[in-house]
């Protein structure tokens, strides 16, 4: 299956709640003043957020009247044309390797299942990989993780639970640099901001990779569950205080309506999606095309 229907199914139950409704607004009613708050509604309904929706609406609504704007397509088209320029300022994540990926997020969002997602695609990119178990808090963590090694033959470093999440971090970063590895994935554990002793264990984390790999690029990416919607907004805010955010996985797009948190991550926080979540095999975890993500939503 190509990318983009990958990305187009996974966005159906999204679509649904937009296209389908925008359709039927445009079928019934004139491009009036209650035309444009109802689309507004929709947006909102479908987490782009208020204060987004607003603006895109606003956009919409000049560009419509300036360009006498009647028709269905017209207006759909227009839509998309302002969703891709929301997209196209943002600078994007080109990896470039040697890299060392830390995967950060709060308990439950999928965080080890989407690491070893990410290690079949870069096994896929004819990459080394190694795989650390820096979630030494979580029971079996490890042996989740161990299990997606083996599944995508993958080299891990690991030691037992309650193990020091920076010891295991050290070692992992001497066994990537012994063997020229190409890709180094971190798992770490799951936490809230809440949680200041581990909130403060991903600074000291991040202090020992800067400290051991100089020579490595070096990403931070945030795991968020996209069914959360517009809660998953104030995850980037409270980790960002601690750690930069370079990306951002989307996970579970395809079981959601709320789709549109994509829009609003990219416009409230100018971070990147990255890669997003389209299934629950091993191979659908897709880099993230803001062309493909707004072709396939409306």
């Amino acid at each position: 299956m190509g990318i983009f229907k990958k990305i187009g199914n996974a966005l159906k139950k999204t679509r649904e709640a937009i296209a389908r409704k925008i359709d039927a607004l445009l079928s019934h009613g004139e491009i009036d003043d209650d035309f444009y708050d109802d689309l507004t509604d929709i947006l909102i309904s479908c987490d782009v957020g208020a204060k987004t929706s607003m603006e895109i609406v606003e956009s919409l609504r000049l560009h419509a009247r300036k360009n006498k704007i009647r028709t269905a397509e017209e207006v759909k088209n227009q839509l998309k044309t302002i969703l891709k320029e929301e997209f196209e300022n943002l600078e994007k994540v080109e990896i470039k390797y040697p890299a060392i990926i830390t995967i950060i997020g709060v308990n439950g969002v999928g965080k080890t299942t989407t690491i070893g997602k990410m290690a079949k695609y870069f096994k896929n990119l004819k990459k080394d990989v190694l795989l650390v178990a820096g979630d030494t808090f979580r029971a079996a963590a490890a042996n989740q993780l161990n299990e997606w090694a083996t599944r995508t033959k993958t080299r891990i470093v690991k030691q037992g639970e309650g193990a020091d999440a920076g010891a295991v971090v050290f070692d992992g970063i001497a066994s990537a640099k012994a063997k020229n590895t190409d890709i180094v994935l971190v798992d770490t554990a799951g936490r809230l901001h809440t949680k200041t002793n581990l909130m403060e264990e991903l600074k000291k984390i991040d202090k020992i990779i800067n400290r051991e790999y100089p020579e490595a690029h070096k990403y931070t990416f945030i795991v968020l569950d996209a069914t959360t919607g517009q809660n998953a907004l104030s995850q980037i805010s409270a980790f960002n205080e601690f750690v930069k955010i370079d990306g951002i996985v989307l996970t579970k797009l395809d079981g959601t309506a709320k789709g549109g948190v994509v829009v609003a991550i990219e416009k409230d926080y100018g971070v990147p999606v990255v890669f997003v979540g389209v299934g629950e095999g091993e191979d659908d975890l897709e880099k993230f095309d803001s062309n493909d993500f707004i072709n396939s939503l409306i």
